[in-house]
């Protein structure tokens, strides 16, 4: 953020008063009167220019460094030097299979439907367009059904939002400097196709791809680069002819095609019509559209704290995937449209060590269909590790590891200092923790300190005097039921040792031979049982815990159901001060599991002494 100007430092009345200082221990001007309206009316615009000055000069030294400027073209200036490239807004894509039907026996072997088939949805009722970006093929299966596919053989077809727009540029002469803009800013610019016609009225044209997607240059390649400028919109670059292979030359024409997009508001589509027909013979035939998955990934243009912080990480890399870093680096320039958070690791690291592997683990995006997350994954070993990557290191995903906290939260209220009740006050609390996790700890490496949490707690309400809280962390199971199996859990932290009061380690409740049981640890020891609501014991040894490893085994556990959706295995960690997530972990809390109550405490007390 920008550096605070401190109010003493340029108010106008303290700039006055110290030139009036100034002046007056001076001999020429020690017995005059300042406050005289000429002389009053001079140091008035002497103070007015040295505020402005300093108020102009401060502006302009935030503006000069990528940390602080407050201006998105400040911004864009120095992300453009450290070599990074803005994302654009992004279109919602959906993915469907596309078919339809011919009855006569006289049909042909395949059928193609061409890019930019148009297709029609609505959300929240407005009407949206999304259409292909390639041709497709549809073969007959023999009994006159065809069902479209790429040429990869996949069903799968992906459709974009959007609206087709094109801008058309006549290069001019190689001494004019001609600047190529494209006047939109809601371009999505993975979507731009670059064609060079030999002139205004030639048919034959050559293609162009974005250098981004480029693994080699050559003296030939013909590549162009885009980048947003201070305006907003977006400015179509070439080479000179020398460093970056082919330009256009004097008197061809360039077509630039792509879609313009509502970014995110085009997310959520679920039911789409086609406005195309096929015709076959003369015969028009509706195609079926089947959505595998409804639209996701429409967004904005990257916005300036994301530039802030990736524009410093992508520099690093330098169109590289050497460091588990560099992995984190390229896959958030490229694929920031669908993914919230990436951390990687070299397989050294690993829990057990595997060499010869990069581990990178991804958070998409809450609206990110499992199709979408396949198609993002394959892209990137596809187009990134195949090209970027050491060779012999191969990229392997791991999913992200949640751990729930379940926080029991104590407070010392006095009814006195506010006007709320004890459990209003409470259900503040709970809403502002559960705020807490959701904006501080929803994201790889994030901690979490208790003694933050309670500081923000305690300024809540002045009526809350003072907070404390006790915290489990807390691992989920997917019971195969039924059948006796043994499970394994790794907690991110160290685990208490077993003491001979409490219980370090519970689950959640099943039932073992028609009877509500639970799993915890014997007391005083490691070993873990299974007893029913009395506390009898019912299965002696269900497993251990360990816990330095912070791991959980549980043996032959054979379960006829459990309440809930999953078996929740709760442990009280070594330390409930700090709990820091390893690799892929990322802390969230259990809202279920997880009370605020009150304690009431009157601070005027009056005691009366006889």
């Amino acid at each position: 953020m920008a550096t605070s100007i401190k109010s003493s430092d340029l108010d106008f009345n303290n700039i006055k008063s110290r030139l009036k200082t100034y002046l007056q221990a001076s001999e020429e001007f020690s017995d005059y009167d300042f406050e005289a309206s000429g002389l009053s009316n001079i140091l008035d615009v002497l103070a007015y220019n040295t505020h402005l000055n300093g108020l102009i000069a401060n502006f302009a030294i935030n503006e000069s460094f990528l940390g602080t400027a407050q201006l998105r073209s400040s911004v864009l200036s120095h992300a453009e030097v450290l070599g990074y490239n803005t994302r654009s807004a992004t279109a919602a894509r959906a993915s469907v299979n596309l078919s339809f039907t011919i009855s006569s026996a006289n049909r042909p072997a395949s059928v193609d439907i061409p890019a930019y088939t148009e297709f029609t949805t609505s959300v929240d009722g407005i009407n949206y367009t999304f259409m292909t970006l390639e041709p497709y093929t549809a073969f007959d299966d023999g009994n006159g059904v065809y069902v479209f596919e790429d040429t990869s053989g996949n069903q799968e077809i992906s459709i974009v939002e959007g609206s087709l727009k094109t801008k058309s540029f006549l290069v001019a002469d190689a001494d004019e400097k001609q600047v190529y803009v494209i006047p939109d800013e809601t371009i999505d610019t993975s979507t731009l196709s670059v064609k060079v016609y030999d002139s205004p009225s030639s048919l034959t044209f050559s293609s162009y791809s974005d250098i981004n997607k480029a693994i080699r240059v050559t003296q030939s390649s013909q590549l162009f680069s885009i980048k947003e400028v201070p305006n907003g919109y977006y400015e179509l670059i070439f080479s000179d002819g020398t460093t970056l292979g082919n330009r256009p030359v004097a008197g061809n024409k360039i077509i630039a095609q792509y879609l313009s997009t509502s970014g995110s508001s085009a997310n959520a589509a679920d039911n789409f019509t086609t406005a195309n027909s096929i015709t076959v013979d003369g015969v028009d035939y509706t195609i079926a559209v089947s959505v595998v998955s409804e639209s996701a990934g429409g967004s904005a243009k990257e916005g300036i704290e994301s530039i802030r912080a990736n524009a410093p990480i992508a520099f690093a890399s330098q169109q590289r995937m050497v460091t588990a870093e560099d992995y984190k680096a390229q896959i958030l320039n490229n694929y920031s449209a669908y993914i919230k958070d990436v951390i990687s690791w070299g397989g050294n690291d690993n829990d057990p060590p595997i060499y010869g592997r990069v581990y990178v683990s991804l958070q998409f995006k809450d609206d990110i269909s499992t199709a979408v997350q396949r198609s993002v994954k394959n892209d990137i070993i596809d187009n990134l590790s195949a090209n970027l990557a050491i060779m012999s290191i191969d990229t392997v995903f791991s999913d992200p590891v949640f751990t729930y906290l379940e926080t029991t939260t104590t407070f010392n209220f006095d009814p006195n200092l506010s006007d709320k009740t004890g459990q209003s006050v409470s259900a503040d609390i709970k809403n502002y923790i559960e705020s807490y996790f959701s904006r501080s700890l929803s994201s790889f490496n994030s901690a979490f300190r208790r003694s933050n949490l309670l500081a923000e707690i305690d300024d809540i309400s002045p009526a809350i005097l003072n907070s404390r809280m006790s915290v489990k962390i807390q691992q989920r199971l997917n019971l195969t039921l039924g059948t006796a199996t043994n499970y394994a859990l790794n907690y991110p932290v160290r685990l208490a040792d077993p003491d001979d009061v409490n219980y370090i380690l519970t689950s959640s409740r099943g039932v073992y031979n028609g009877i509500s049981c639970f799993i915890r640890n014997k007391l005083n020891s490691t070993s873990l049982e299974l007893v029913d609501i009395a506390n009898n014991v019912l299965v002696d040894n269900v497993g251990e815990y360990v816990p330095a490893a912070g791991r959980v085994n549980i043996v032959a556990l054979n379960l006829e159901s459990i309440v809930g959706d999953t078996f929740k295995i709760s442990v009280k960690p070594a330390n409930e001060s700090t709990i820091k997530p390893l690799r892929n972990y990322i802390i969230s809390l259990d809202r279920q599991l997880s009370t605020v109550s009150p304690v009431t405490d009157y601070q005027n007390t009056v005691i009366s002494l006889t």
